[in-house]
């Protein structure tokens, strides 16, 4: 840790100058963010009346009750006989404003001569045609819409359109199979579900009609399936009938003139599933002022410095929360959204930054795994200019040191912050969050956000001192957290609320530095016990990367009979390096770095780590296959193969 007042970047003048932050301090007369903190703690509804103003959050009726707690934390509601809906706050309030003739979205398919753009104006007529369209289907408030797409236009026009007609958005990863596809249909009775024919990841045609298909077989409550043709594909798409209509069908002849319902502020809008650690996956659900009052405008905008003059590009999936981030914020702000197909190395390795140049992205999104399969590829990243880039963004799991300092480095150019973000897709905003005010370490966060009650605890519920590892909670309810889980409240209270006495435990291990900022260790069911000390894999992953030999690398515990815990680990090998002799090589890196009982008690060679769709790598999948147990729910997973992998090397030896 670096010490006081070292840090490896502090933000110039005039940046604080022309933040949204510092205008917010200005507005709400507080002297610094600390101050602002203190106040929003004490009084979250003064603090959500502050960012409704500062930022235009608009509503049919106001609200009469910012908050009542009355039924206690875990059943707050906000904005209570408010009226409300995120397409109001997303695309009608820029009707007659000089924002509708200009750019929302540019697309670009994984072949750079396939581009498509979107106007707000065409933005709101599509997406008045669509729900036009879903309406004559029978769809109305509160009926459940999934949206099992790839990264097309349509995709968010459709995004849009069911929360225009009052109903819920489902989103599912694009990548799934038809088991978790099915899953969560059932789970969560949809009554539609919107998809393409297919798409195109890696210079393949995949399907997605066919796949969904297969999940149907045993859905009972889907009526109808809107499909959208991707264009220029050959994959087979079979129409059921009475069942199935192209999305073309559906909204000829509609003129886009439809109004937006008025729905209750705490109504329900998304319900996005994210994959427990046993049984079936949780539904979290986001409310139509929740995601607009946390993560847009709160982290994003006000403590993020997003502007309306931004481009926002993080490539990502609808199936993720990131998808509605992508639709949400830079509508929010009047500013512009790039979307790409496939993946971010395809058709040549310099794609991503390409799309960045030729786009001219201000804003951008990156989690640290996309930086560590890029970072390989070397200095070919120094050929494109970056030079559009204002802000960075990151999120989706801990860092480690190597990749940090890589991207600083390369894509910052150690002048632009890396504005890094956690909380979740239960949390529905941030717990911790980086600000353009405030200085940065490497893998570090400015503060916890504002207002939502970040604290660090040791077992006993009572706050960790700085310097030292605790649990991750949060002392009270805030805007955007999930309104209990889809049909389960019993396991929304034990899965949050009561492991510690009226705390949120958000399942992280984290830490405030002595140099007065945050970091987050990763998963405390993580945490290995290696000699009675407790260790986060994030400190030795970044030790076997370090060493220039690992692209990726994953460690776990295993039972010890003496240690507690003994060490295993998971590595992806760097282009161009053999295994020979470098699981020795990782091994004395791991007891030069961390001491001899740190000694990995085996290092295993794999092609790719499982992972979910938002990229986190699933230690607890790699532990129970390596024990041969039962690895639980791997709905989320987005490359099954990589366990099947796994297995076989191990059957082998």
């Amino acid at each position: 840790m670096n010490e006081m007042n070292s840090y490896a970047w502090q933000p110039p003048s005039d940046l604080v100058a022309q933040s949204n932050l510092t205008a917010f301090l200005r507005m709400t007369g507080q002297p610094n963010y600390d101050a602002l903190a203190t106040k929003a703690e004490a009084d979250r509804a003064w603090l959500m009346e502050a960012v409704f103003k500062f930022c235009d959050v608009r509503f049919y009726r106001r609200y009469d009750q910012m908050l009542n707690v009355s039924r206690g934390e875990p059943w707050a509601r906000w904005c209570v006989g408010g009226t409300t809906n995120i397409v109001l706050n997303c695309i009608d309030k820029h009707r007659d404003t000089p924002i509708w003739d200009q750019t929302f979205l540019v697309w670009e398919g994984e072949d750079p001569h396939e581009q498509r753009t979107l106007s707000y104006r065409e933005l709101d007529r599509d997406v008045g045609r669509l729900a036009q369209g879903l309406r004559d289907l029978g769809v109305g408030r509160g009926d459940v819409v999934a949206l099992y797409m790839p990264n097309l236009p349509e995709t968010f026009v459709a995004f849009f359109a069911v929360l225009k007609l009052g109903a819920i958005v489902l989103p599912l990863f694009s990548g799934f199979g038809p088991s978790p596809i099915q899953s969560r249909l059932n789970h969560g009775e949809a009554k539609v579900v919107i998809t393409a024919n297919g798409t195109y990841r890696r210079g393949a045609a995949a399907p997605l009609k066919s796949v969904l298909d297969d999940a149907l077989r045993s859905a009972p409550s889907v009526q109808h399936v809107v499909v959208a043709d991707r264009g220029n594909i050959a994959v087979d798409t079979s129409m059921q009938h009475g069942r199935d209509r192209w999305w073309h069908d559906v909204v000829a002849g509609k003129d886009g003139v439809i109004a937006t319902e008025q729905m209750q502020a705490e109504d329900p809008a998304i319900l996005l599933y994210t994959s427990g650690t046993t049984g079936e996956p949780k539904g979290c659900v986001w409310t139509q002022i929740g995601f607009i009052g946390s993560m847009v405008t709160r982290d994003m905008i006000i403590c993020g410095d997003f502007k309306a003059s931004d481009r926002f590009f993080f490539m990502s999936d609808m199936g993720w929360m990131v998808g509605a981030m992508c639709a949400c914020i830079p509508s929010f702000a009047g500013a512009s959204l790039l979307i790409a197909e496939g993946t971010p190395d395809f058709p040549d390795t310099g794609r991503f930054w390409r799309l960045i140049q030729d786009h001219r992205v201000s804003y951008l999104g990156v989690s640290p795994t996309i930086v560590r399969s890029l970072m390989r590829y070397g200095d070919e990243i120094e050929r494109y200019d970056l030079s559009s880039l204002r802000i960075t963004a990151s999120g989706g799991e801990a860092w480690t040191p190597a990749p940090w300092q890589w991207f600083f480095e390369h894509v910052c150019k150690r002048r632009i912050p890396i504005i890094n973000i956690s909380g979740g897709t239960e949390v529905g905003g941030c717990i911790f969050t980086g600000t353009p005010n405030h200085p940065m370490n490497p893998g570090s966060f400015s503060r916890p956000a504002l207002g939502v009650g970040a604290d660090i605890v040791d077992l006993t519920g009572n706050r960790a001192p700085p310097g030292e590892v605790g649990e991750l909670v949060l002392r009270h309810s805030s805007i955007g957290l999930t309104k209990s889980l889809w049909k389960a409240d019993a396991r929304y209270l034990e899965s949050y609320w009561n492991t510690l006495p009226e705390l949120w435990v958000h399942g992280d291990f984290a830490m405030r530095g002595h140099d007065g900022l945050y970091y987050i260790l990763g998963r405390s069911d993580d945490t290995i016990k290696i000699s009675g000390k407790r260790t986060g894999p994030a400190e030795l992953e970044g030790i076997l990367i370090g060493t220039g030999k690992i692209a990726e690398a994953a460690v776990f515990g295993i039972p010890h009979p003496v240690k507690g815990s003994s060490i295993v680990c998971a590595c992806v090998l760097m282009p161009n390096i053999a295994e020979s002799g470098v699981a020795e090589e990782l091994s004395a890196a791991i007891v030069r770095g961390m001491g001899a009982s740190y000694r990995p008690e085996r290092i295993l060679f794999v092609d790719d780590l499982p992972r979910t769709r938002n990229l986190k790598i699933m230690r607890r999948v790699l532990r129970a296959v390596f024990e041969n147990r039962d690895p639980g729910d791997l709905s989320s997973l987005a490359n099954p193969e990589a366990v099947d992998k796994l297995r076989d090397k191990l059957r082998v030896g």
